[in-house]
């Protein structure tokens, strides 16, 4: 199986190209990433992935559509926090990105393919808003993406799918993750918060690796059947598929 990622310097993006890395069923990986990646990525050394450089995500080489086309899925792990970006730079990151991938797969071929469709897991959040009517930046144009690739038509031959995690952090077993992608204060933080919030409020935390579990196996075509997984969801489903794992 060909995957695409994208945000792998991010705390989930990550998490979801070291669990790919370590998916024998997953032959090749491709990367768009804005530069090369860092050499602190405690990634484990593979033959299979391959970095291409985007210094625009909305102005791809001319052949690289048709080599992404070729690929089976993507996990779309990029974003930024909306904290200090206007509505138009949020939107361009979110929502501008997104599509313009999708939109590059289907004039490339994904809707002359034939046989099981390109699958796009989209990481968004708990609190994304579909609707549109939320006051809060992150929720609107979160929920603008989600309904925009809910909405392809099956002539895209596209299947999407959205993953909401809740809170989350870089995993206490890669330090480098937290040193890295995360300030000394939220380092402090999180120290406070996941404690409580994992013992008070377990709806709203998402373990790490969890999450990179998740994506990974979604974009391999488990749990095809359905489009949105809350958090709530994604738990549910892992803890089913933990216990049928360890039954066999």
């Amino acid at each position: 199986m060909k995957l695409v990622l994208t945000g792998v310097t991010g705390a989930a993006g990550i998490q979801v190209f070291r669990q790919a890395v370590s998916d024998a069923a997953i032959t090749k990986i491709t990367i768009l990433s804005r530069r090369a990646l860092p050499s602190w990525m405690d990634i484990p050394e593979n033959d299979k992935t391959e970095v291409v450089v985007l210094k625009d995500f909305l102005n791809y080489p001319s052949d690289l559509s048709t080599r992404l086309a070729g690929h089976d899925a993507c996990v779309w792990a990029l974003g930024k926090s909306s904290v200090g970006l206007s509505d138009e730079e949020y939107t361009r990151i979110t929502y501008d990105y997104t599509m313009h991938f999708v939109n590059s797969l289907q004039e490339a071929g994904t809707r002359d393919k034939t046989g099981e469709p390109f699958r796009f897991v989209f990481v968004s959040g708990e609190g994304a808003d579909p609707s549109g009517k939320s006051n809060l930046k992150f929720a609107r144009i979160k929920g603008m993406t989600e309904k925009a690739l809910f909405d392809l038509p099956p002539s895209s031959n596209i299947k999407a799918s959205v993953m909401r995690p809740a809170y989350f952090f870089p995993s206490k077993d890669h330090p480098s993750d937290r040193e890295n992608i995360r300030s000394s204060t939220a380092r402090a933080m999180d120290c406070l918060m996941t404690p409580v919030v994992k013992t008070l409020l377990p709806s709203m935390y998402t373990p790490i690796e969890d999450l990179g579990l998740f994506a990974v196996e979604a974009a391999k075509g488990r749990w095809s059947d359905e489009q949105l997984f809350p958090n709530s969801k994604m738990r549910e489903h892992l803890k089913a598929l933990r216990t049928a794992e360890n039954q066999k």
